[in-house]
């Protein structure tokens, strides 16, 4: 099937729709993922004897990397989701800081919730991941008369300023009232967000979880937002998805929205124009965009 992302300057790409859930048509090199339940397939790749190129549709890419036969590159699909996940990023933590999860669970009783909200207008907000996206939440932060630390792999400067080490967390949570968590799923990123974490943001502070769910120690923020010290807004959560009797969901101080970080309209034009730039680059022989492996 020819889906009109040929190359400019190079001999048209046989493009063709394949589900991985059978036979591939044709002997593909390239194989672009499923952008959901690309889990699900995953195992198919190694059955794939002509493929050179892995590419997603997702920023993530931990879950696929051990599925990647050797020899084989993995790109990811940085920057696909940048503008979407910096929206709801933004989204999350007003929509928890002013109560909006609290007037729409009382709309359906009638009840009148008045009161003072915390703003997000003058909080400070630790965005813990530099990359890409946290990037992009920070320009988005930028209006709303906030004070923005960044926190990366590695303290370096760059044309937004300062980024700050993982390694000075501690000393940089007691004075923070919002943390965004923006990073990747590493080992060293694995359960960071655990009690001594979470013990050392002050009273009342939020934390918004965009990132991936085991970031978190599920039952270390559990017993935060139970006891009312603490607040979370959560687009990602361990276990995901979520069973219905979680207690997580009728925790106090809690919104969850479920993984639509992404899931936008602003995907398909963003996922088209980063496929139609590989398409052209593998055509030419020319380096990847995005790859994250070492084949």
């Amino acid at each position: 099937m020819w889906l009109g992302l040929w190359p400019s300057g190079a001999e048209p790409v046989d493009v063709r729709v394949w589900d991985m859930t059978s036979d591939p048509p044709c002997a593909p090199e390239l194989v672009v993922l499923p952008y959901m339940g690309a889990s699900a397939v995953l195992h198919r790749l190694a059955q794939v004897a002509s493929l050179r190129v892995v590419q997603t549709l997702s920023a993530g890419y931990e879950n696929v990397l051990p599925h990647v036969p050797e020899g084989v590159v993995l790109a990811s699909g940085a920057g696909i989701h940048d503008t979407s996940t910096a929206e709801l990023a933004v989204g999350l933590a007003i929509a928890a800081l002013r109560g909006l999860g609290d007037f729409a669970r009382a709309m359906p009783r009638g009840e009148w919730l008045a009161g003072v909200r915390p703003a997000l207008a003058d909080r400070r907000v630790l965005l813990v991941g530099a990359g890409r996206i946290g990037s992009a939440i920070a320009d988005r932060l930028a209006p709303f008369e906030v004070e923005v630390t960044r926190v990366g792999t590695r303290a370096r400067d760059d044309d937004r300023g300062h980024v700050h080490a993982n390694s000075e967390l501690p000393g940089l949570l007691p004075r923070h009232e919002v943390v965004v968590l923006v990073c990747p799923l590493t080992d060293e990123t694995r359960g960071m967000v655990d009690a001594a974490f979470l013990a050392a943001l002050p009273d009342g502070a939020l934390l918004v979880n965009v990132a991936r769910g085991p970031v978190v120690v599920t039952d270390a923020l559990l017993a935060e937002v139970s006891s009312g010290r603490l607040r979370a807004a959560l687009d990602v959560t361990d276990p995901e998805p979520l069973p219905p009797d979680h207690p997580l969901w009728r925790a106090p101080n809690v919104l969850i929205s479920p993984h639509i970080g992404g899931a936008t309209t602003a995907f398909p034009p963003r996922a088209r124009a980063l496929l139609k730039e590989q398409l052209d680059r593998f055509a030419a022989g020319r380096q990847l965009l995005n790859v994250v492996n070492d084949a």
